[in-house]
């Protein structure tokens, strides 16, 4: 059995889950999220606890046990906490500003970049050089983030361009003659 899905997920109180065979749908104060179920994983309710367990004879169900109850988990954490992810704007004249599910980037390039956010993700801009997503979906404030992030990574001698607010740039030395 996987190391992971050894452990059941807790389920806090005001989250509501609903079980088919192939869907599982987890409601909580934030919103609902769904998610396929694998048919190499069956999923069993014990009270306020989730267990996902292989199903016998399928080929790698532990690995796809471990999984889906790393998903059950993220999904419960999103309902009920929700995600956000930081990223930072070094540079001269690299600016931020979110204008509703817009977001404005001025990042030296000869005209600004405009990321529409998809549904169910906020953006914030407390200053013209910091970014706040947030969302349910773990997957897809992360990809998001990314998205942003990828518009201009940072570079590798100044350390300029848009970054996650934890990463640390390891800066290359110049050339020398």
């Amino acid at each position: 059995m996987s190391r992971i899905a050894k452990y059941p997920v807790e389920l806090p109180k005001g989250v509501d889950i609903t079980l088919t065979a192939a869907e599982i749908s987890v409601k909580g104060p934030l919103g609902t999220l769904k998610q396929a179920v694998h048919p190499a994983v069956s999923i069993e309710r014990d009270g306020d606890k989730l267990q996902c367990k292989a199903v016998a004879g399928v080929e790698n169900g532990s690995a796809h046990s471990g999984t889906m109850r790393a998903l059950l988990a993220n999904m419960v954490t999103g309902v009920t906490k929700g995600f956000e992810r930081k990223l930072t704007l070094v540079g001269v004249g690299y600016r931020a500003q979110a204008q509703g599910a817009k977001l404005n980037l001025t990042l030296g390039f000869s005209h600004p970049v405009v990321h529409d956010m998809p549904a169910g993700i906020k953006v914030e801009t407390p200053s013209q050089t910091e970014i706040i997503i947030k969302g349910i979906d773990k997957q897809v404030v992360g990809q998001v983030a990314a998205e942003v992030r990828g518009y201009r990574p940072p570079e590798p001698y100044k350390g300029k361009g848009v970054r996650y607010a934890d990463e640390v740039i390891v800066l290359k030395e110049t050339k020398k003659k």
